[in-house]
């Protein structure tokens, strides 16, 4: 059960600091993890969330595509405020075929070193529910064969081929077990959680996130809060491939926060145990008004948290901005080491991001003028 363990006063409405169910996000992290979902091939997830929001209470539809919107309703339904997090993770697919040995040749799904795909193990998609295992290899995998030719040979997906776990000595070969080029190739998460506390596994981006937003929501549902205006659960299925939320907002949004994995490393500045505000990605800085909203409610709080910068980077909120939506957007980051490889998070990040989102549903909106979309100079409308 979640737990009031403070509570505060701001901007008119009373707000509670919630303890998260750390138990129930783990078992939903562990059993997303086990769902292959590469962009284009996230129905399965989707239904996993859609069974989780349903257990929940909360009402939710799809998207022709398959987004999820689900809200938490408040005391206001117009302007309202998004959380959004993306349920599509990094993948492949068959490009072709070796000449030399018939063995699948392959293209990333997303944007992520060949590096990291060596040694995988990997499940094949094929027509008719057609599953087959394998392992991603270098061309050059043995150092009994080449010697000191494997740690010289370039890395990238040119130089990667599908071993997979069947007899096979040419292309028909393949072919005959129903693989044709463009089936998509999910990679194996392989989990592993300590006994401290860390998470480590693949497509803990976003994951993860997901998994944090839905236990924010349990939260608030157990507690009982009260929202002073409608909060919308976005869950999309191409944010990374670049589409992310644009083709999923509502109207009368006017705050998103985009919740996705923050990138640990030296010469970053992401908290590795609490919550990273990130100021500005690789498309332009985040309203000043919402990312330093959300950094007061941290201090307030003393929830665990830094600022970063991330220059090779997108979210959701990216794409809704170029899609033309007119809304003030930030991102809130849990950590993550080695991300878009084998990565890895520590369960009191995402407790810490847990209780801000938590805690920002709860908060009224930024300004009056924002329920206009187009309106007079300063937050003349609180006056009317």
């Amino acid at each position: 059960m979640s737990l009031l363990i403070s509570s505060q006063v701001l901007s008119g409405w009373a707000m509670n600091d919630l303890e998260l169910d750390a138990d129930y996000l783990r078992q939903v992290l562990r059993s997303l993890l086990d769902i292959p979902s590469p962009t284009g091939m996230t129905d399965q997830a989707v239904s996993f969330v859609c069974d989780q929001l349903e257990n929940l209470g909360v009402a939710y539809e799809l998207t022709r595509r398959g987004a999820i919107r689900a809200d938490l309703r408040g005391a206001q339904s117009s302007p309202d405020r998004a959380i959004v997090t993306h349920l599509d993770t990094l993948g492949a697919v068959i490009k072709g075929f070796h000449a030399a040995n018939g063995w699948p040749r392959l293209s990333p799904i997303g944007t992520w070193s060949a590096r990291f795909a060596e040694g995988a193990r990997v499940t094949v998609h094929s027509d008719d529910g057609i599953e087959t295992t394998g392992t991603i290899l270098p061309l050059k995998a043995s150092g009994h064969v080449y010697g000191d030719e494997i740690d010289q040979q370039p890395s990238t997906w040119a130089n990667l081929e599908l071993r997979l776990d069947e007899r096979i000595s040419c292309e028909a070969d393949v072919r005959d077990l129903g693989i044709h080029v463009g089936d998509i190739v999910s990679i194996h998460p392989e989990p592993f959680f300590t006994k401290n506390g860390f998470i480590c596994s693949r497509h803990l981006d976003n994951k993860a996130g997901v998994a944090v937003v839905l236990t924010m929501a349990k939260a608030l549902l157990d507690s009982g809060a009260s929202l002073p205006m409608d909060c919308h659960l976005l869950f999309t299925i191409s944010e990374e491939v670049g589409v992310g939320a644009s083709h999923i907002m509502h109207g009368d949004v006017a705050e998103l926060v985009s919740v996705d994995n923050g990138t640990i490393a030296s010469v970053q500045y992401t908290c590795d145990y609490g919550v990273t505000v990130a100021m500005q990605d690789s498309t332009g800085p985040f309203d000043w008004h919402l990312t330093r909203s959300l950094l007061s409610l941290c201090k307030d709080f003393k929830i665990d948290h830094s600022r970063d910068v991330f220059n090779h980077y997108r979210s959701d909120a990216a794409s809704a901005l170029e899609a033309g939506s007119d809304i003030r957007e930030a991102l809130l980051c849990f950590a993550v080491d080695s991300s878009h490889g084998y990565e890895r998070t520590h369960i009191d990040s995402l407790l810490a991001l847990g209780r801000l989102l938590a805690l920002y549903a709860q908060t009224s909106a930024l300004f009056f003028r924002d329920a206009r979309t187009i309106g007079p100079k300063g937050d003349l409308v609180a006056a009317e």
